[in-house]
């Protein structure tokens, strides 16, 4: 008569002791850029030449210059098969197409126990401890060089606080990754920036790499 109850206690604490003992996956930068759709660029076949009138048209129409030479260089193009306000589209399309690649997020990687490296860019410090920073890819990011792709870095709270050596710390984070379109502030010695960021995440544990 007992046996049945000791056997699903049994059961229930093994798949306890497993879950505790899960193991987080293990992410690279790559895994949190999802594929992208890309789109027909007709600017790679075009000439130097070409290239050059269409900076051209583009220089004269939005500064209010000559309108006479600009009509002139959009005939010499139709001359050569090339629709200048097709161009045009098209270079709208592929910028607006690369801004929703760089924002958007993996979303089966959501809502998952997760484990990746990266350097930390200290946003709020509280008692000596960085309890707010950017996990970013690579040392410079969003100071020396331009901030990556809002979908490269997240958005770390961490209450607990981590002792930093520098401007750049190299650690690990361990928790449950999340979407958060958010602009943080980055300050430093002779300014700031605000940079976006797609991902967030209030980490279970915070170690140095």
């Amino acid at each position: 008569m007992t046996t049945r109850p000791l056997l699903l206690s049994a059961f229930l604490l093994a798949a306890g002791a497993s879950a505790l003992w899960a193991t987080p996956r293990e992410l690279s930068w790559a895994d949190l850029s999802p594929p992208s759709t890309a789109l027909e660029n007709p600017f790679e076949n075009l000439t130097p030449d070409q290239l050059d009138t269409l900076r051209a048209i583009v220089r004269i129409e939005s500064g209010g210059g000559d309108m006479e030479k600009a009509q002139a260089l959009r005939a010499e193009m139709a001359t050569q098969g090339l629709d200048v306000d097709a161009l045009f589209a098209a270079r709208t399309a592929i910028i607006e197409n690369r801004s929703r690649a760089a924002s958007a997020v993996s979303t089966d990687l959501l809502g998952e126990d997760v484990r990746m490296p990266g350097y930390l860019l200290a946003l709020e410090f509280r008692d000596g401890k960085a309890v707010e920073f950017l996990l970013v890819p690579t040392v410079g990011a969003c100071i020396h060089t331009p901030p990556p792709p809002a979908n490269q870095m997240i958005h770390v709270r961490y209450p607990e606080g981590i002792e930093v050596a520098g401007l750049y710390t190299a650690v690990w984070i361990e928790g449950t990754l999340a979407m958060e379109t958010s602009v943080q502030t980055v300050r430093y010695s002779d300014g700031q920036s605000n940079v976006a960021v797609s991902y967030m995440m209030q980490p279970d544990a915070v170690t140095l790499y």
